[in-house]
C-alpha cells in the first residue's frame, strides 16, 4: 500500500508563528465584520516593524549559541544576553508585536483584540513549559535568570 495519506492525520504545526497567523487571520475578520471604534493605522506600521526587528534580533541569538529555536525541543545553551537581558521571551513579545500593529493598521479596534488572546496562548502554550525544560535543564543559572528578568 502506498503513502497516499489515507488513514493518516498529520497534526497541525503547533508553532508560536502559526498562532500568531491565526491571530492575525482573526483581526482581520473582526475588523472587517464587528469594526467597533476606528482607530489611528500609523502607530501600527511602527509596532509592526518593531515586532519584526525584535523577532529577527532575538532569532539570531539562537543561531549565534547554536541550540534549538523549536518549541518542545531540547535547548544546549540558555540565552542571556542581546534582548534577553530584558525579557525572557522576546521573540513570543515580537509576535505579539506584529499582530497588534496589523490590527493598528486593520484601523478597529475590535482588531486588536487577538493581540491579547495570542498573548494569552503563547504564555500557557509554550512560555511555561519552555521555562520548566529550562529550568531541569540548566539547574540554578536558569532560577537566577527568571529572578532577574521579566517574562514579557
Amino acid at each position: 500500500m502506498g503513502r497516499s495519506g489515507a488513514g493518516v492525520v498529520k497534526r497541525f504545526p503547533d508553532l508560536p508563528p502559526v498562532w500568531a497567523f491565526g491571530a492575525a487571520v482573526l483581526a482581520t475578520i473582526l475588523a472587517w465584520l464587528m469594526p467597533v471604534a476606528r482607530v489611528p493605522s500609523w502607530p501600527g506600521v511602527l509596532l509592526l516593524a518593531c515586532g519584526l526587528g525584535l523577532v529577527f534580533w532575538s532569532a539570531w541569538w539562537f543561531r549565534h549559541k547554536r541550540t534549538t529555536i523549536v518549541p518542545g525541543e531540547l535547548p544546549t545553551a540558555l540565552i542571556v544576553e542581546g534582548p534577553y537581558r530584558v525579557n525572557r521571551n522576546p521573540i513570543y513579545t515580537g509576535l505579539v508585536l506584529i499582530v497588534l500593529g496589523y490590527g493598528l493598521i486593520l484601523g478597529a479596534l475590535s482588531a486588536l483584540v487577538p493581540a491579547f488572546l495570542l498573548l494569552w496562548v503563547i504564555d500557557r502554550r509554550f512560555v511555561r513549559p519552555e521555562e520548566a525544560v529550562l529550568e531541569a535543564s540548566f539547574g540554578e543559572s536558569a532560577r537566577h535568570y527568571f529572578r532577574s528578568t521579566r517574562r514579557w
